[in-house]
């Protein structure tokens, strides 16, 4: 559905698969007989938006409805967007082509806190005006959604409304509005008052924000009796019965995750108190194993991907994981189809399970211990040991693995030099253990990833403050300094540009125009190391008179109002306060299976929950 004048631009690009559409299983509708047009926006590639299973979900539940169409849009590599500004083209929609000014509705799903400037630079691309109170009746309708709605102040302005939670139901009730206030004649204003009734709705411009003289939140508060004080997240309560896509698009071009991603359940039973994800996806909710078998066969069926991958953030904590296994091996081993299980925890990788999964193809295993030493794993609540580590590499290893991947992170809260060193100590045991072992003579690879600390909004260490740069990188140095074998390969992440997430992940309001000024600068993919200008942004919160460092680096007293507490992931602040302490006092919780900690999430209702 290109249209001619794009046409002869695609011949200019890199890659003009990421704007051609038309994919097997793309759908198309006939835009006469839809009553609200609908475009899903992913604010990076296409190779990455088409690996995201919340935009294929999102996109099939609201193509279920005969009255919507909904369409893909991705942030335009350099390239094409050159091309677009040169002769004075919108950016358009993958399956009609039409640009996103004609659309109902423009959604976007914000994954991560460096893609803001892309998000907003989309709606610049469109010919959208970028702040919500600059557009008229004409415009879009602007939404977001995503893991970084639970903050959104930071974008607050170019949004008309957020979408806090799951939003598979959701986005179809804010639809269904869309349409009976199409229908009745009613403005912008009357259907974002009527939408800020439904739970899970966040309408920014229907509150106030007020601050103390030293710069801190003072009050957020609704501007109007009938809009929600506090906007709970909305959660779907039984997985089973939930729509999830067997048919889907399948890409020209190899994307990040070329495979099929079944997911197993949501949420997380183990309570790392670094971890944003842990909290706001609570409570633990799976799906039984013959739903997930039905779904496997069949997005086999429909797409002819030979990989299948289980989707969660602890794939070894589904409670029928085994049953699981099994029911699948019966039908992937014949027909030559792998099975992946990221996200396993090391305590729970043992050597059945690995043999099976790794019946058809072998690939180097991945574990995250986070921290070195076992007082600061003790610390960020991670419960596992160095020996029941030590003992999943000799699993592994016996198992014919040789190579491992580990994640730790630096500048944790309390961490010293002492727990650096032990990450490369931690590193070295592993390596010589595999040489004690004597299997097969061949070189063993461990590869050490450590990324920066950036604390979030709903976890217990949202109170915490960032290592500055130079802690961080001296950190990295340290690590570094300490890894004596080429046998390791040490990664570590840029500390600039994790100061940077830091900044917006608590962020407020003041801040949307910093981004608009990066947007105007040319900021975009500033998760890219070959696009991000720490200088520039330095320059830019400058010119806005912004302190970044009162974002990252300062820690928050435990009565501060935060810029997100109108939002609520159902976890409570009490709990939270209390992980907090006891982070301090350096002591564990349990998982949630174990003994139930009381921090609320169980208490949203009619959830079918595998906690207690």
């Amino acid at each position: 559905m290109i249209k001619d004048e794009y046409k002869p631009l695609l011949k200019k690009v890199e890659k003009p698969g990421r704007y051609t559409g038309g994919e097997f299983g793309s759908t198309y509708k006939d835009k006469e007989n839809i009553d609200v047009r609908f475009c899903f926006c992913f604010p990076d590639t296409y190779e990455i938006g088409m690996s995201n299973l919340g935009m294929k979900i999102l996109t099939h539940c609201l193509n279920k409805l005969d009255f919507v169409w909904c369409e893909r849009c991705f942030a335009p590599w350099e390239d094409f967007e050159k091309l677009l500004r040169q002769n004075s083209l919108p950016l358009y929609a993958l399956e009609s082509g039409d640009e996103l000014k004609e659309f109902d509705i423009v959604a976007f799903t914000l994954q991560y806190e460096l893609s803001y400037t892309n998000a907003v630079n989309m709606l610049d691309l469109a010919g959208i005006p970028l702040f919500a109170a600059d557009r008229g009746e004409d415009y879009p309708i602007i939404i977001g959604g995503g893991p970084c709605a639970y903050n959104p102040e930071p974008v607050a302005d170019f949004f008309d409304l957020f979408s806090i939670g799951e939003g598979e139901e959701h986005l179809c009730e804010i639809t269904a509005l869309c349409r009976r206030c199409k229908k009745e004649g009613k403005s912008k204003a009357e259907f974002l008052r009527l939408a800020s009734r439904i739970p899970g709705t966040y309408v920014p411009s229907l509150y106030n924000v007020d601050y103390n003289s030293d710069g801190t939140i003072q009050s957020v508060t609704p501007k109007y009796p009938d809009v929600p004080a506090v906007v709970e997240k909305r959660i779907i309560s039984d997985l089973d019965r939930a729509e999830f896509p067997t048919d889907f698009e399948i890409p020209f071009l190899e994307t990040v995750h070329d495979r099929i991603n079944i997911e197993i359940f949501r949420g997380c039973i183990r309570g790392c108190r670094f971890c944003q994800a842990g909290m706001i996806y609570r409570p633990c909710r799976e799906k039984s194993g013959e739903v997930l078998n039905r779904c496997a066969l069949e997005s086999v069926k429909n797409t002819g991907y030979d990989e299948i991958s289980l989707s969660s953030l602890s794939t070894s904590d589904y409670t029928e994981i085994d049953k699981l296994i099994n029911k699948l091996i019966e039908w992937t081993e014949e027909r030559k189809i792998s099975l992946s299980l990221p996200s396993m925890r090391i305590d729970a990788f043992y050597e059945e399970l690995m043999n099976k999964v790794m019946s058809v193809r072998k690939s180097a295993l991945t574990f995250a211990p986070e921290a070195g030493s076992q007082r600061l794993r003790d610390v960020i609540n991670k419960n596992i040991t160095e020996e029941e580590i030590l003992k999943s590499c000799k699993t592994a290893f016996e198992n014919g693995r040789q190579a491992l991947k580990l994640y730790f992170m630096n500048g944790l809260p309390s961490e010293t030099g002492e727990d650096i060193k032990e990450i490369a100590l931690l590193a070295q045991k592993i390596v010589d253990l595999y040489y004690k072992m004597r299997l097969n003579g061949k070189r063993l690879n461990v590869t050490v990833s450590v990324s920066c600390f950036v604390p979030k909004p709903f976890t217990p260490f949202q109170w915490c403050k960032q290592d500055t740069i130079e802690e961080l990188e001296g950190k990295q140095k340290l690590l570094r300094e300490e890894i004596k074998t080429k046998k390791i390969t040490y990664n570590y992440h840029n500390a600039k540009v994790s100061f940077l997430e830091a900044v917006f992940a608590r962020g407020d309001r003041r801040l949307s125009k910093a981004i608009a000024e990066a947007v105007s600068r040319g900021q975009r993919f500033d998760g890219w190391d070959e696009f991000i200008s720490f200088e520039n942004w330095m320059d830019i919160f400058e010119k806005c008179g912004i302190d970044p460092a009162f974002y990252a680096n300062r820690e928050r007293d435990i009565d501060e109002v935060f810029p997100w507490d109108h939002i609520s992931c159902g976890v409570s602040k009490v709990f939270l306060i209390k992980e907090y302490q006891k982070a301090k006092e350096e002591k564990t919780t349990p998982d949630c299976r174990t003994k139930c900690s009381g921090c609320g999430a169980n208490r949203l209702g009619g959830v079918r929950s595998c906690c207690p």
